[in-house]
């Protein structure tokens, strides 16, 4: 304030109190009050800008936690769903793994039976060929029959049968050795002999043949040379001197001649025993025999018996021999194999 001036009389003291409240301090408190307002003001527009945004935000909070528990909740309802459709997993998968090991159980069984069933056809083929061969004689069946046995096993492609198909083998070459000699054709014919023998002729019921004289043509003979032709003739009738060319046939009497067609059957079916049995010298033995007596006996200027004796002669003179080679070896190979299967079953 200027000191030289002096105040004025009517306007001094109101000037100097306004000056004394326009003070510096005062305007500080003022600005400072301002301030404060101000900041007041501030702080509590920010406070409910953050008010709002507190509850836009708890909203928005709120309006997830309601989507998160209705997603908890969906994943828990999947969740079990899931774990419904893994508990029917799990025993479908017991199931199949059950299923599993009965099929491969009921394929070793069937594998095991397999191979049974097949040994067992094999061995009743095999004991049928072996009865055949020793009855009839018929190699070309038996070496069928192993033939076949031996296909069988060969499709099985297993190698636990290589000693069965080695006992074939040998067996096979055995009979692809053996002679060619039918005995059931040989038994069928010994068969006929057997039932034609009560219609050969004996020699004693032989008539004399015809005469071997030759007449005149009828056109070249007068009436009295025919009538003395015929007389001849019917006189020629009553007598005849032949030369029958061996010693005198043996006159049997009904009784004998029915003994002896009956040996002679006899004869003929032991010699068809001995062959079935395989005993050459009573086969040949008897076939000779038989000979013997039709040319003893029976007229052999007949057909009948001159065939008969024929047939004899052949089967008689024949060079094979009567024994064959067996398949037993392959047979007991089979029934051995089968023997420890059939004990580990029972």
């Amino acid at each position: 304030m200027q000191q030289g001036i002096p105040p004025a009389s009517g306007t001094g003291q109101p000037a100097r109190r306004l000056a004394r409240l326009v003070s510096p301090a005062a305007i500080g408190f003022i600005l400072i009050g301002l301030l404060l307002a101000w900041q007041w003001y501030e702080n509590r527009s920010q406070q409910n800008t953050l008010r709002e945004e507190i509850v836009h935000r708890v909203r928005e909070s709120e309006t997830d936690s309601r989507d998160a528990r209705l997603a908890a909740k969906q994943a828990q309802e999947a969740l079990r769903e899931a774990q419904a459709k893994l508990a029917q997993l799990e025993l479908k998968l017991a199931e199949s793994q059950d299923r599993q090991a009965s099929l491969e159980a009921l394929y070793q069984d069937l594998s095991r039976n397999r191979d049974e069933w097949v040994l067992a056809e094999i061995e009743q083929i095999l004991t049928v060929a072996s009865q055949q061969l020793q009855l009839a004689g018929n190699v070309q069946a038996a070496l069928a029959a192993l033939q076949t046995a031996d296909a069988r096993l060969a499709r099985a492609r297993s190698p636990q049968f290589l000693p069965l198909r080695k006992a074939f083998a040998v067996d096979m070459e055995r009979l692809k050795k053996a002679p060619g000699l039918d005995l059931g054709e040989i038994a069928s014919r010994l068969d006929q002999l057997a039932a034609s023998v009560d219609s050969l002729p004996l020699a004693q019921d032989a008539r004399p043949g015809a005469s071997s004289e030759v007449g005149a043509a009828p056109g070249q003979e007068g009436l009295i040379e025919r009538l003395w032709n015929g007389f001849l003739a019917e006189l020629k009738q009553l007598v005849r001197i032949e030369n029958i060319g061996r010693a005198e046939p043996v006159l049997l009497g009904p009784s004998q001649v029915f003994f002896l067609r009956e040996n002679l059957k006899l004869r003929l079916l032991n010699a068809r025993l001995a062959l079935l049995a395989r005993d050459e010298a009573t086969y040949r033995g008897d076939l000779k025999a038989a000979a013997s007596w039709l040319e003893r006996y029976f007229d052999t200027r007949s057909r009948a018996t001159s065939t008969a004796l024929a047939s004899l002669n052949r089967l008689g003179a024949g060079s094979a021999s009567l024994s064959f080679p067996s398949i037993t070896e392959s047979l007991a190979a089979v029934r051995s194999y089968r023997a420890p299967q059939q004990r580990r079953e029972r």
